[in-house]
């Protein structure tokens, strides 16, 4: 297993920290790190093995070994892998609404409470956007691969991934300049990043798929 720092969080902590809005950036990395928590317990629990753990500008990344005798030996197996899939994906924004849930029962400060039930909300709403590889799209290209199958997923998963940040740009150039707080900016810009990488991945196994289609053809008419 190996263990990785994205570089881009000290350029988050800089920004964060002349914006004055440092104690909240720490607080929501705490709980996203808890966040992260529920991934892994759950992939545990279903017999996978983490294979990279990535500390990210907004908490960590997990990653599993896949198990090639479930992958693609058989689509009984093939399915199982997508459901696991599916129930880690939900483990982590269940994990932050369990934290709601405890803290609205807590007897403490009322600030302090508050602190905690907004961080770990807007924790929950930011990893439920559909927007792959994020908690949400996850789920969607979960569901999507069992209905229509791999190449399918991939292909819708991505449009609506493009979609949901077309409307999210929009939207964040509103706030900001109704708020003036320009560290939105920078969210939105993370979530390009992931989206453009996520979608050079895509176009690669475009490819292949295309090519194992093209190969299967021209065996066919042998």
């Amino acid at each position: 297993m190996q263990f990785k720092i994205d570089l881009k969080i000290f350029l988050f902590f800089i920004i964060y920290y002349f914006t004055k809005q440092i104690e909240t950036y720490l607080v929501i990395m705490v709980f996203a790190i808890v966040h992260e928590m529920g991934h892994l317990i759950v992939g545990l629990i279903l017999g996978l093995k983490p294979n990279n753990i990535r500390l990210m500008p907004y908490g960590l990344s997990i990653s599993f070994k896949m198990n090639t005798k479930e992958f693609n030996k058989k689509i009984f197996n093939g399915n199982l892998l997508e459901v696991k899939k599916i129930i880690i994906a939900i483990a982590g924004p269940l994990m932050n609404f369990i934290i709601i849930l405890i803290s609205s029962k807590l007897k403490i400060n009322i600030f302090y409470k508050l602190m905690i039930i907004y961080s770990n909300f807007l924790i929950l709403f930011f990893n439920l956007i559909p927007i792959y590889p994020l908690d949400g799209g996850r789920i969607i290209k979960g569901f999507l691969h069992l209905s229509l199958g791999r190449k399918y997923a991939e292909k819708i998963i991505n449009i609506i991934s493009f979609i949901t940040l077309l409307i999210l740009t929009f939207f964040t150039a509103i706030g900001v300049y109704h708020t003036k707080n320009l560290s939105i900016i920078f969210i939105i810009f993370f979530l390009w990043i992931l989206y453009i990488n996520q979608y050079v991945i895509y176009k690669k196994r475009k490819k292949i798929y295309n090519l194992i289609e093209k190969t299967i053809e021209i065996e066919g008419n042998k």
